[in-house]
């Protein structure tokens, strides 16, 4: 933890920043599939297709996202990313035909995994040079820790308002979209950074 001496603010950081996007990525996904079944009566086929349709767009989002902030920069892209995840949620979260809610989690997916596909270069650029691998991974997991109660508490709030799983699962995109692009825009950059470099 040589390298990391002296970073302690920079650790927390990313840590608070992982914290957001695991809430992001989890916060969409782990009660989805409930959010079919309960709220809208699917089975396992129309619960696998519309997984597969998401995930299709995690996948586009990914190429897209990965892509733009190579151009524009890391934070720009996931700022850009979070917010425009915000005009979709009433698509992805509030509709009842299988279309609809196909469109709304391609495109949910999309912006969501669009962001996250930043975070791998994102970590290692700002990570001291001598802790690449310690770093971003004890940073990621601790904010995996910290978003850990997503399920529990959406769930919670979903039960507490007649198994409304949509708007569980609205508020914690809308919220944590937010969150994400004001903790990213305000946070460091290092794109472009000599892999190599002692610093």
């Amino acid at each position: 933890m040589e390298q990391v001496r002296g970073r302690w603010g920079l650790l927390a950081y990313i840590v608070v920043l992982m914290t957001c996007f695991n809430f992001f990525s989890h916060g969409t996904q782990d009660l989805y599939p409930t959010f079919l079944k309960v709220q809208h009566g699917f089975g396992s086929g129309g619960v696998t297709a519309l997984t597969i349709v998401l995930n299709l767009g995690a996948v586009a989002g990914g190429f897209v996202f990965g892509a733009l902030s190579e151009r524009i920069g890391r934070r720009r892209a996931v700022v850009l990313a979070s917010l425009l995840v915000l005009p979709m949620i009433p698509l992805w979260a509030f509709t009842a035909t299988p279309l609809l809610l196909g469109a709304g989690a391609f495109l949910v997916q999309f912006c969501v995994q669009g962001a996250w596909a930043v975070v791998p270069a994102h970590l290692n650029e700002l990570s001291p040079p001598g802790a690449r691998g310690t770093f971003p991974g004890f940073a990621y997991q601790l904010g995996n820790l910290f978003a850990a109660s997503n399920a529990f508490f959406q769930a919670r709030l979903a039960e507490a308002r007649h198994n409304d799983y949509g708007l569980a699962l609205a508020i914690v995109c809308g919220v944590v979209a937010l969150v994400l692009a004001l903790v990213t825009w305000l946070g460091p950059e290092a794109k472009g950074v000599t892999f190599g470099e002692q610093g």
